[in-house]
């Protein structure tokens, strides 16, 4: 049995989709780069899903030979933590790495989740990460969508003022947006850039280009607030990014 073969066994008694360290465990594959490649490999044949699951590591799910290929959505939404009445996502923070070298990347991706779960609280619905074809055969990865498409959303989680190169990431991730919603029919209702402080898009509040920019594609800007918990460990992953 080839490990190509090992892999898709693994995944295929798997209830849940399994990210590279699981799956490498359980099919008996070393390296785990082996796996890496492989399933990155399968990924390109569309053999393979690869998704950013609950925890933030990607995922690796096989695809139904029964999906349509375009548009292309990630499988059922993870479970999520619970909500309190206000719309805020809670989840002890015990699950953020302590390491600053490895955990930085995986504190903003756990913010991001809890301000996915409470916008799509605040909209009414279930918002998801989603892959998505464009025509020209193009992939892109959406950080939210609900099952319909109807709400496209970007999220960044950061405390405080936007550094230059961050305050080009927002023109990115607007025009991400834009240029995929018109590929969908029926165009989106909505799409949202959402952010963890207005501070961090303070200087979309006046006429720079940015802001024209953003406005004219057609994209709006969602503030949702973390729980204080979760701003701590993101503002100190932040000190640790930037000294």
């Amino acid at each position: 049995m080839t490990n190509r073969d090992r892999i898709l066994e693994a995944l295929g008694s798997s209830v849940e989709p399994l990210n590279d360290d699981e799956l490498a465990r359980r099919a008996g594959i070393s390296p785990r780069q082996t796996v890496n490649m492989l399933c990155r490999a399968m990924e390109a044949e569309g053999v393979l899903r690869r998704f950013r699951g609950a925890d933030g590591k990607i995922v690796n799910q096989v695809v139904s030979g029964d999906l349509p290929a375009v548009p292309l959505q990630a499988p059922p939404e993870p479970k999520r933590p619970p909500v309190r009445a206000d719309g805020l996502a809670m989840e002890p923070l015990t699950s953020v790495p302590s390491d600053p070298a490895s955990g930085d990347s995986q504190v903003q991706r756990l913010a991001e989740g809890h301000m996915l779960v409470a916008l799509g609280k605040r909209l009414g619905l279930s918002l998801a990460p989603r892959r998505i074809f464009h025509p020209s055969g193009a992939r892109v990865e959406i950080d939210g969508a609900d099952d319909n498409l109807t709400v496209l959303v970007e999220c960044w989680a950061h405390q405080g003022s936007a550094k230059v190169a961050q305050k080009y990431k927002l023109v990115v991730d607007a025009t991400k947006l834009s240029w995929i919603a018109k590929s969908l029919d029926p165009r989106p209702d909505r799409l949202i850039l959402c952010v963890s402080d207005p501070a961090a898009v303070g200087h979309l509040s006046g006429v720079s280009w940015h802001a024209q920019a953003i406005r004219e594609m057609g994209v709006e800007i969602e503030i949702v607030n973390l729980d204080p918990s979760l701003v701590s460990a993101l503002n100190a992953a932040q000190k640790r990014q930037y000294r």
